[in-house]
């Protein structure tokens, strides 16, 4: 057991350091995409950070595999480059015995990808869909920058100001356009000014403008007209409801599906845990190098193989989608093919194991 920990150790230095650095990174990207929304008027700046957070723990799903994966590639790499496996099987020892030790750090990482997979990723999608609801239908004239269009709710409604006031908080040149009920509403106004009611929702005063109601549909009539004061409700954030989207569905309600999308979202969520653990092993041959290769010889090697699997991966899923290939085996041959994979490789070092210690 000395042995395994031993193993596990080395493992585990570059584990912590890549799947920091990968987070890092992450976030960092993340936050300019939110930051540049909130800076322009899209994102109230308090959500920046829930956002942030949400996508970091959507992402882990697919940070903690490959972080795993090339961990071991560059542990046990370090123990081939400095003779310690040629050490170890001088003494006796079988190249399983690495095997054992990957795939018990393995199947912890495996079960902790599959919370994040059938449990978290699911809520933290739905999270991030609501607060990306409550955005499109907040409006805060507070937050715009003049002569920029700014759509909201998927283009239902489109606001525009010549020019914005700060001091006397209004607006100068003010343009709305919305599609409701079946007609498109054109509001032009001198000027408007935004207040909160008691109930506090957010309401717009608008001055000395002209309205114009353009039915699309059948029946009913245009009308057109002048108002020296109107007041238009904004939509309350709190009446937020949303759409039915599979990332933020259940797992249990993805089970009962028959629709090809939820199945393949099924296939996806089922299929990451057990890729953790493939990949994992798989790293184990790929890791072996002599020591005058150096110990990120197969580190190439290693990124270009999970690139080829997460694409396969990503391309049987659209093709489920699209009705090219069936709900069954769906997503399931990908991994299938990496489990097969994985035995080719393996064989070699499982041949005449000892499980026991030396």
């Amino acid at each position: 057991m000395i042995l395994d920990r031993y193993v596990v150790r080395e493992i585990g230095k570059p584990l912590g350091v890549v799947c920091a650095a990968l987070i890092a990174i992450f976030m960092t990207y993340i936050s300019a995409r939110f930051l540049a929304d909130a800076a322009d008027g899209m994102l109230p700046p308090r959500t920046v950070l829930a956002l942030v957070l949400l996508r970091t723990a959507i992402a882990l799903e697919v940070l903690l595999p490959i972080t795993l994966f090339l961990s071991v590639v560059r542990g046990l790499g370090r123990l081939h480059t400095d003779a310690e496996m040629i050490a170890m099987t001088a003494a006796g020892v079988s190249p399983a015995r690495a095997v054992r030790a990957v795939l018990g750090l393995a199947l912890l990482v495996g079960l902790a990808v599959g919370v994040l997979s059938l449990l978290v990723r699911p809520r933290a999608y739905e999270q991030t869909y609501r607060l990306r609801a409550q955005a499109a239908v907040e409006f805060d004239v507070r937050r715009l920058d003049a002569g920029r269009f700014y759509e909201k709710q998927h283009g239902d409604h489109v606001v525009f100001a010549e020019r914005y006031d700060r001091e006397q908080d209004q607006m100068e040149g003010v343009f709305i356009h919305s599609d409701e009920d079946g007609a498109v509403k054109v509001i032009f106004a001198r000027r408007a000014t935004q207040r909160v009611d008691r109930t506090g929702q957010r309401v717009l005063t608008a001055y000395d403008g002209h309205y114009y109601r353009l039915r699309t549909g059948e029946g009913g009539a245009d009308r057109t007209g002048t108002f020296g004061r109107a007041e238009i409700p904004l939509a309350d954030d709190r009446d937020v409801t949303l759409e039915y989207r599979r990332k933020s569905a259940p797992t249990a309600e993805l089970a009962r599906s028959t629709v090809r999308s939820d199945i393949s979202e099924l296939h996806w969520r089922l299929g990451l845990p057990v890729s953790t653990v493939l990949l994992a092993l798989l790293a184990v041959p790929l890791s072996r190098t002599s020591p005058r290769q150096g110990r990120n010889a197969r580190f190439g090697v290693a990124v270009l193989v999970y690139a080829a699997y997460y694409n396969a991966k990503a391309l049987a899923k659209s093709l489920v989608d699209n009705g090219t290939i069936g709900p069954f085996p769906g997503l399931l041959w990908v991994d299938a093919a990496l489990l097969v994979l994985v035995l080719v490789m393996l064989r070699p070092l499982l041949r005449g194991t000892r499980w026991t210690d030396p």
